[in-house]
């Protein structure tokens, strides 16, 4: 198996997906941002300074799936039809669980986009919370299912 953003040479490129099917694709990714107990508590009950962390959190990335292809360098612009970013506090972590669901009919798969929103979204809660918890941690970013296209379904064990 090779990798396709390489070419033959070896160099760098972008995959040409002009002869592929538009296909409806999907891809769910999750990531968790780690903290003490007393910041979930705080950022459950609504009194950070910055304001609803969470809120702004999921804004910031759905924002992010939007602008994947800005920020890595070989992705291609994908006409997202859904991007959802879901945070659920979980206090045995002790801290918030991300999950991004991302949606396109296109010609290549938005595994990217549900990776760079959770990623985005535990930025977030990081920058707005890192005033009382320095010590945050970010981390478990992976996919769990990807569906559509040539390469068929996967789904994380």
């Amino acid at each position: 198996m090779s990798l396709t953003h390489f070419d033959s040479k070896g160099d760098a490129h972008m995959v040409d997906v002009s002869d592929k099917p538009e296909t409806a694709r999907i891809a769910v990714a999750q990531g968790w941002v780690r903290m003490l107990p007393e910041t979930l508590e705080m950022i459950t009950s609504g009194t950070a300074k910055k304001g609803d962390v969470t809120g702004i959190a999921r804004l910031a990335g759905i924002m992010g799936a939007k602008r994947t292809a800005d920020l890595i360098p070989l992705c291609h612009p994908l006409p997202i039809t859904k991007a959802a970013v879901e945070i659920t506090p979980d206090t045995t972590l002790p801290g918030l669980r991300i999950e991004a669901t991302v949606k396109t009919s296109g010609q290549t798969g938005v595994e990217m986009e549900a990776l760079t929103a959770v990623s985005t979204a535990a930025l977030t809660v990081y920058d707005m919370a890192k005033a009382v918890d320095r010590a945050m941690e970010i981390g478990g970013i992976r996919v769990l299912l990807k569906d559509g296209g040539k390469s068929g379904r996967y789904e994380a064990r």
